[in-house]
């Protein structure tokens, strides 16, 4: 099905943070394929791992014990400070738990009605649950009637949420540390823990989604860890395996307890395979120091764009934490996906107009230095076109 406007590249093979085309030409990815491969391509723990296991086991089913999912749920609560884990197979499904869990704590409280608060330019997704979650109305057109229960606010507005306190359907609050898709938008530094204040006053779970903020990349395990925050569910995926494609919903707290035997499941979630990759990246990026390594490029990169980009009108604001970066013109700049692939580099283009830069974890200065360059010169051109 036609649901992918593609770019006219196939890769082939991939190491580090290059890839290389059927052609034999070689890429920068600055993109990690959207905040996936933080650990590079073909990373030798990672496909030590795979292989291994692959001969071993990749699936029983969650009817029985599973060793490694119950090795990986044990990590991730010590480094998320939760209780349990539900495993499944994607970002969507595991905001999906996340919905199930406040339905389900709002269900507790003989609320029958459950409103979940949500946040404008939001994306959590694409099943229909997390589609009605998400503040984008592009994604939703023709997808109605779309599932009911959602508040939408304004992002970093504390007032905007505030003003459902006495609103006696809520029962949750879920929101993005940092915004990937909506333009890598950073709140103000007290957004979160008066987010969390006004959950805990008002006896909503807290919710974030940490999908592309999260497993090391904004330089913490956790973009709201910047702000000292503890949320009650926290969703994880996209970088969780480097490619094996995993989620996870993890809660502590009376939100840990909602989901028993019967109440959600997955047949492919937390297998063998996925869990064994899982380990593998969250033991390399503590081995080699990878938080700080993307803490420290990422503060690079951003002064570098300073540098390089300063007085050009077309430039709105340069924004980041971690490697997680954001280049927002003042006009939408689509074209520049394929112009960087011309100059043999991976970006991308979000909210029309942002140009977003998701480099693995392993990122060295020099190649820092080539995606300043690059896309540096990418935006001056365009500037020039367009004055």
């Amino acid at each position: 099905m036609a649901n992918y406007t593609r770019l006219p590249v196939s890769f082939r093979h991939g190491k580090g943070c290059w890839l290389w085309d059927d052609a034999g030409e070689k890429y920068l990815d600055a993109l990690s394929g959207i905040a996936v491969c933080g650990l590079g391509h073909a990373h030798p723990a990672v496909s030590h791992a795979i292989k291994e296991q692959a001969d071993l086991l990749l699936h029983t089913s969650n009817v029985y014990n599973i060793e490694l999912q119950e090795q990986l749920a044990r990590r991730l609560n010590a480094l998320c400070a939760t209780e349990s884990v539900f495993f499944c197979n994607s970002g969507a499904e595991a905001n999906e738990a996340a919905i199930k869990i406040a339905r389900r704590y709002g269900h507790s409280r003989d609320i029958s009605h459950a409103k979940i608060i949500v946040m404008d330019g939001a994306f959590h997704g694409r099943t229909l649950a997390t589609l009605s979650a998400t503040g984008n109305s592009k994604a939703k057109e023709g997808f109605a009637p779309l599932v009911e229960g959602f508040a939408q606010v304004p992002y970093n507005d504390i007032d905007a949420v505030a003003t459902y306190s006495d609103d006696p359907n809520v029962v949750a609050v879920m929101v993005e540390p940092i915004q990937g898709e909506g333009g890598i938008c950073i709140p103000d530094e007290n957004y979160l823990p008066e987010l969390r204040k006004l959950c805990s006053d008002n006896k909503w779970l807290l919710i974030t989604d940490e999908i592309q903020s999260g497993i090391g990349r904004s330089g913490r395990w956790l973009g709201a860890q910047h702000s000292g925050v503890k949320a009650d569910v926290i969703t994880l995926a996209k970088g969780l395996a480097n490619g094996v494609p995993i989620g996870a919903c993890l809660a502590h707290g009376v939100a840990a307890k909602m989901l028993g035997p019967g109440s959600h499941g997955s047949t492919f979630g937390g297998n063998p395979l996925a869990c064994r990759a899982a380990l593998a990246v969250i033991n390399t990026i503590e081995q080699d120091d990878l938080m700080r390594n993307a803490a420290v490029m990422g503060e690079y990169l951003k002064k570098g764009f300073e540098t390089r980009l300063a007085g050009l009108v077309i430039v709105k604001e340069i924004r980041g934490q971690g490697l997680l970066i954001g280049i927002e013109l003042n006009t939408p700049c689509a074209e520049l996906a394929k112009k960087a692939l011309d100059k043999h580099m991976l970006i991308n283009v979000t909210a029309e107009r942002v140009i977003r830069l998701l480099p693995p974890l392993i990122l060295q200065q020099s190649e820092a230095d080539l995606i300043i360059e690059t896309v540096s010169d990418l935006i001056t051109d365009f500037a020039g076109q367009n004055t």
